[in-house]
C-alpha cells in the first residue's frame, strides 16, 4: 500500500470532476499583487491622539544620544516610555476602525508589536467564544517586529502594514496547520498560502491564527466542527444581558449563549470581540454574510472571480469566493483593494486588472432606484426584521432615492436548486480525501477499499457524509437529467431575474440579510444541519447562484438586544457602488458598538 504523502495538496481544476483513483486529486487556484490604494488621511480618535508631554520618536542617531537612548533596541525603550506615559490606549485602540489603526501606526502612537500583544491577550481572555483553531502567536510576533522595523525605516508596506488580520481554517496556510474543523485534516500543514494569504502578507498584515468553522464549511451555524461551536460575543454583551437576564432560565443558564450563524462564525466572533481588525471567511450560500448580520459586523461576498479561490479548500466551485469581514465598511473596502485581480493559478478570476477605489466621505444616494423584492419577505421572517428592513426603504426615500418593488419570480426554487447543485460538487471535491495523500488515513489495511471506506467514515462527520450521499445519488445516471441538469437550468433563470432587475434601471437591491436574529444554542441544535442550512441560507444563496456581490451591513438591536443586518445585492463587478450606498447606509443608522463583558469561564 502506497505511504501517505504529507506534502502539498494537488492544485485543483475549477470544475467538479475529480481524477480516479491513482491520479493525484486537484484543489482551486488565485491572484497576483495589484496595486495598493493610496491610504487617505483618518481622523484619529481623542483616545489615539499624543500624549501632552510625550516627546516625538528621534529621528537621528544625535537624538538618540542626547535621550539616552541605546540604537540597538531603541524601540523597547520608546514603548517602555510609551507605557509609563500612559500612551497606547489598549482597548480603544483595538476598537478603533483598521484606517485608524494605519494612522496611527504612521504616527508612532503604537508599535505593532504592542497591537499584536493587545490582540494575543484578549485572544486568550475570550477563548470561551471558540473563536480560533489554532493561535499562530510566534508567527504573528515574528511578523508585527517585521512590520516595526518597516515603519522604523519609514517604508511601510502599505495601510495593512502591521494590521491584525485572522483567516478561517479552510483556508491553506504555509506552516500553520489547516483542518477544516475535521478529523480529516487534522495535523495538515500545508507547503503553502492561499492566495488571499500570501496578498495579506505581502501587504505586512499580521496573521494572527485559524478561525473555527463547520467542518468543511457545511453549516449555518458553526456549531459542527470537531473543535465545537464558536459562541457569539454578542452573548456576553450589556446589550444582551439587561434584555435575557429576566427571562433567562437557570437551568440552561450555561446554554444562554447565542449562535454566531455560519460557517465562517469564528471569524465573524473575532472581528466582533475586537480581536483582529480584518478577518477572511468564504461565502458559498451566505457563508460570510449570515454571522455578520449575527455578529454585528460587515461582511462583504464580492462577484464571483474577482477575488482568486486558489488555496481555499473547495466546498462549491462554482460559488465559493472569499469573503471579508470587518468592523465597518471602509474597512472592507480597503481589505478588498489589496485581494482582488487577476490571478494565474485561478482561472475562473477577471483578466482585466482591478483598480483599487476610494469611498466618498459623503455619498450621495439621491439619484439611486433601490429595489425591494416582494420574494425576500420569505416565511418565517420575523416581525422585526420586516420592519427594520421597512424603516431602512423610508430612509433611502427621505434622502431622494426611488424606491421600488421588484419581482425575482425564480427566488421561490433557489433553495431547492442550490441544494441538489452543492450536494453534487461536495461529493466530487470531497473525493480527494482518500488517505493516501494527505490528512487522515485509518490503520484498516485489509483493502484499498475497506481502507479508502474506514477514512471516510472515521474523516467526515455525519453532515459531511450526507452531503456526499447526496450528490452522488444526484449524480448517478439515471438521475443527473432530472437533478443535476434541471438545477443548472433554473440556476440559469435565477441569474436572468437579477439581470432583468438591473436591465429596469435599479442600481441596487435591499434585502434582510437572516429570517431572524441569532438563536440561542440550545434551540438551534434541537434541528438537524440540512433544515437548519435551509433556513438560514434563503434569502443569501441566491446571489452566490448568480455570482453576484453583496454586503450584509449591521442595522439595530432586536427586542432581545441582538443584532439584526440588512443586505445590499449589486451589479457585477460593481463594488465600488455597492460599498458607497452601504456606507451611507452605515452612516445613516449609526450601529452601536458591542459594549463586551467579561466572558467568564474563557
Amino acid at each position: 500500500m502506497a505511504e501517505r504523502a504529507r506534502g502539498e495538496p494537488p492544485k485543483q481544476r475549477t470544475g467538479t470532476r475529480t481524477s480516479r483513483a491513482g491520479s493525484r486529486p486537484i484543489l482551486p487556484g488565485v491572484p497576483v499583487p495589484i496595486p495598493i490604494p493610496v491610504p487617505v488621511p483618518v481622523p484619529v480618535p481623542s483616545s489615539l491622539a499624543p500624549q501632552p508631554n510625550a516627546r516625538p520618536a528621534p529621528r537621528c542617531r544625535r537624538q538618540w544620544r542626547r535621550w539616552g537612548l541605546p540604537q540597538d533596541g531603541g524601540a523597547q525603550a520608546l514603548r517602555r516610555r510609551r507605557r509609563r506615559s500612559g500612551g497606547g490606549r489598549g482597548e480603544a485602540m483595538l476598537r478603533a476602525s483598521l484606517r485608524q489603526v494605519s494612522a496611527a501606526l504612521k504616527e508612532g502612537q503604537v508599535t505593532p508589536t504592542e497591537l499584536c500583544h493587545k490582540c494575543l491577550a484578549l485572544i486568550k481572555s475570550t477563548k470561551l467564544l471558540n473563536a480560533y483553531i489554532t493561535v499562530a502567536e510566534e508567527t504573528a510576533l515574528k511578523q508585527a517586529e517585521e512590520s516595526e522595523e518597516r515603519y522604523r525605516r519609514g517604508q511601510p508596506l502599505g495601510v495593512l502594514d502591521g494590521i491584525p488580520v485572522a483567516v478561517k481554517d479552510n483556508f491553506n496556510t504555509a506552516g500553520i496547520e489547516t483542518t477544516c474543523a475535521s478529523n480529516m485534516l487534522k495535523g495538515y500543514i500545508p507547503p503553502y498560502n492561499a492566495t488571499v494569504v500570501q496578498k495579506l502578507q505581502d501587504q505586512g498584515a499580521v496573521l494572527l491564527g485559524k478561525t473555527n468553522l463547520d467542518e468543511f464549511a457545511m453549516g449555518s451555524g458553526s456549531t459542527d466542527g470537531v473543535f465545537g461551536p464558536v459562541r457569539n460575543p454578542w452573548s456576553y454583551s450589556r446589550q444582551y444581558k439587561e434584555k435575557s437576564a429576566p427571562k433567562s432560565d437557570p437551568e440552561h443558564e450555561e446554554f444562554k449563549w447565542v449562535i454566531t450563524g455560519g460557517s465562517s462564525g469564528g471569524s465573524a466572533a473575532a472581528v466582533s470581540s475586537f480581536t483582529c481588525f480584518a478577518a477572511l471567511g468564504s461565502d458559498t450560500g451566505g457563508s460570510t454574510r449570515n454571522p455578520a448580520a449575527h455578529c454585528g459586523v460587515v461582511g462583504l461576498k464580492p462577484t464571483y472571480g474577482l477575488i482568486s479561490r486558489h488555496g481555499l479548500i473547495p466546498l462549491v466551485n462554482s460559488m465559493d469566493v472569499p469573503g471579508i469581514l470587518t468592523r465597518c465598511v471602509d474597512d472592507a473596502a480597503v481589505v478588498l483593494g489589496s485581494l482582488a485581480g487577476h490571478d494565474p493559478k485561478d482561472s475562473t478570476t477577471i483578466q482585466d486588472a482591478f483598480q483599487p477605489f476610494e469611498l466618498p466621505n459623503m455619498p450621495d444616494v439621491s439619484k439611486l432606484c433601490i429595489g425591494i423584492p416582494k420574494e425576500y419577505n420569505a416565511p418565517g421572517l420575523s416581525s422585526e426584521i420586516l420592519a427594520v428592513w421597512s424603516k431602512a426603504a423610508d430612509l433611502f426615500k427621505n434622502a431622494g432615492a426611488k424606491v421600488i418593488e421588484v419581482s425575482l419570480p425564480h427566488t421561490p426554487y433557489s433553495i431547492v436548486c442550490y441544494h441538489v447543485l452543492c450536494t453534487a460538487e461536495v461529493a466530487s471535491n470531497m473525493a480527494r480525501f482518500d488517505g493516501l495523500e494527505y490528512g487522515h488515513r485509518s490503520d484498516v489495511n485489509e483493502s484499498t477499499e475497506s481502507m479508502y471506506a474506514a477514512t471516510r467514515q472515521e474523516g467526515f462527520n455525519d453532515v459531511v457524509r450526507g452531503r456526499i450521499l447526496s450528490g452522488n445519488y444526484f449524480l448517478l445516471k439515471q438521475n443527473y437529467e432530472d437533478y443535476f441538469v434541471k438545477a443548472q437550468k433554473v440556476r440559469r433563470l435565477i441569474a436572468n431575474d437579477f439581470v432583468k432587475v438591473f436591465r429596469s434601471g435599479v442600481d441596487i437591491l435591499l434585502t434582510p440579510t437572516t429570517l431572524s436574529d441569532a438563536v440561542p444554542y440550545i434551540e438551534f441544535i434541537k434541528e438537524d444541519n440540512r433544515t437548519r442550512s435551509t433556513q438560514d441560507d434563503i434569502l443569501t444563496q441566491a446571489a452566490n447562484m448568480a455570482g453576484l456581490p453583496a454586503i450584509s451591513v449591521p442595522t439595530a438591536l432586536s427586542e432581545r438586544g441582538l443584532p439584526v443586518g440588512l443586505q445590499f445585492i449589486g451589479r457585477s463587478f460593481q463594488e465600488k457602488q455597492l460599498l458607497t450606498v452601504a456606507k451611507w447606509f452605515e452612516k445613516q443608522v449609526k450601529f452601536p458598538m458591542i459594549q463586551l463583558e467579561e466572558v467568564k469561564g474563557a
